[in-house]
């Protein structure tokens, strides 16, 4: 009887100090909880590609972002959209058969939605 007495004795006490300091802990603030940081918002480029002389619409060029497998190609309207891009600067390739490539350097891609429009020049 004196060993179960003293067992829920020592129990208690047990847990009364926890309490306690669990909740001195808390109003230090001192927190239990973890909190994530939020991710940054995934931005996008969206663009067009055109002839450099005659304006029209170039279907089916390679936009890649260099250094990465991020890789699009303009539809028949010359449009391109490359999605989920951290914010951060960019090189930007855009290549196509029988042209020089375009290189735009360093774009400070940060803004959703940003647009860039691309003129492609006849390699002859």
């Amino acid at each position: 009887m004196k060993k179960s007495l003293l067992t829920i004795l020592f129990v208690s006490i047990f847990a009364i100090t926890f309490a306690i300091n669990n909740e001195s802990s808390t109003a230090k603030g001192k927190s239990t909880e973890t909190t994530a940081s939020a991710p940054l918002a995934a931005v996008s480029i969206s663009g067009k590609v055109i002839d450099l002389n005659s304006g029209e619409a170039l279907a089916g060029v390679e936009v890649t972002i260099e250094g990465s497998t991020k890789k699009v190609h303009t539809d028949l309207d010359g449009n391109f959209t490359i999605e989920n891009l951290k914010p951060g600067a960019y090189n930007v390739i855009a290549s196509y058969i029988s042209y020089n490539k375009s290189f735009i350097e360093k774009l400070e891609v940060g803004k959703p939605n940003q647009s860039l429009d691309i003129k492609l020049q006849s390699a002859n």
